[in-house]
């Protein structure tokens, strides 16, 4: 039989709570359930004026807004408000009732500018949920981490760039690498290796390269890799664990190469878990460096076999 909805239906008056209309099952529930956002509280009071101003937007429902962008992969802050206006189970998580005016999109971004920029809070935030997991025995770092790099788009333009000119940074290893061959050689009667390196002397002019800057965006780097877009871009550099808690992360502009922040994410690594048995890590991270810092602290460096890499018309590496 042929049954038609009829649209007076949608103006009809209806007694509900909102408690009712975000089911069992939702994954905000659950988060609701199990984390405790009041610590966040503590993180902030001393941003606040405690007596004086308007009275603010509640710092939690920031932070939560921050969250569901986030764990729904909403693009911009701006598509994330029209959706929890519309969103039962968003606007349950936010404490907000049906009718009730969500923040304007540019809310975060002007707190997160004159109130945010500039402090730890975020980490802190991330740190205090990482431990809770932790306690709780979800994180699985004594089996093994994984780290790799995750290139971000940056909203600029390729086409609108300035020509810059900036300072090589010296390989921040090179030092460190010749102390230790120079006291092996020590140890062997031989004589150490001089410093020839023209950049260490106090009177040579560092060396410099020409780099093409975003005027849109001046922090992020270009982008090119093999078929993927020349674009301006940042690179997430993140460590995790077998279960997919991230660990430690590091955000760097997509034009440094991904070993050369590698220091970074496993120093914030190793001062968390101190028990790592291996860290596994793609092609784009096997170096000898990166390998001796692995080995140096006892864990077990994990990389792919990398095919010997020869310019076209010379003999490859290896051959007989």
């Amino acid at each position: 039989m042929l049954k038609k909805k009829p649209k007076s239906n949608r103006r009809q008056v209806q007694m509900v709570c909102i408690e009712d209309l975000v089911p069992v099952n939702h994954i905000l529930r659950i988060i609701d359930k199990n984390l405790d956002f009041n610590f966040i509280y503590d993180l902030v009071k001393d941003l606040y004026c405690p007596d004086n101003g308007r009275p603010g937007i509640d710092p939690v429902v920031l932070i939560k807004i921050v969250f569901i962008q986030h764990l729904f992969g909403i693009r911009s802050m701006r598509q994330t408000i029209a959706d929890i206006e519309v969103n039962a189970a968003y606007r349950w998580f936010l404490d907000y009732d049906l009718l009730e005016a969500v923040p304007h999109f540019s809310t975060f971004g002007k707190n997160y500018k004159r109130r945010f920029e500039g402090t730890d809070v975020f980490e802190r935030i991330f740190e205090h949920i990482l431990e809770d997991a932790v306690q709780c025995g979800f994180v699985m770092a004594d089996a093994g981490v994984f780290i790799d790099a995750t290139h971000i788009k940056a909203s600029a333009n390729k086409n609108k760039t300035v020509k810059e000119t900036v300072t090589k940074q010296a390989v921040h290893y090179y030092n460190e690498l010749l102390e230790e061959v120079n006291r092996d050689r020590v140890e062997h009667d031989k004589k150490p290796f001089d410093n020839n390196d023209d950049n260490n002397k106090p009177s040579a002019q560092p060396q410099t390269k020409t780099i093409n800057k975003s005027t849109t965006d001046p922090d992020a780097g270009l982008f090119h890799k093999s078929e993927k877009e020349r674009c301006f871009a940042y690179t997430a550099h993140v460590a995790c664990d077998r279960n997919n808690f991230v660990l430690a992360v590091d955000v760097s502009p997509g034009n440094v190469h991904d070993s050369v922040m590698f220091d970074n994410v496993l120093k914030t690594l190793t001062q968390k878990f101190t028990n790592i048995k291996a860290v596994v890590a793609d092609a784009g991270y096997k170096t000898p460096w990166i390998a001796k810092q692995i080995a140096d602290k006892d864990m077990l460096p994990v990389l792919p076999y990398k095919r010997p890499q020869t310019k076209p018309g010379f003999f490859r590496k290896g051959l007989d």
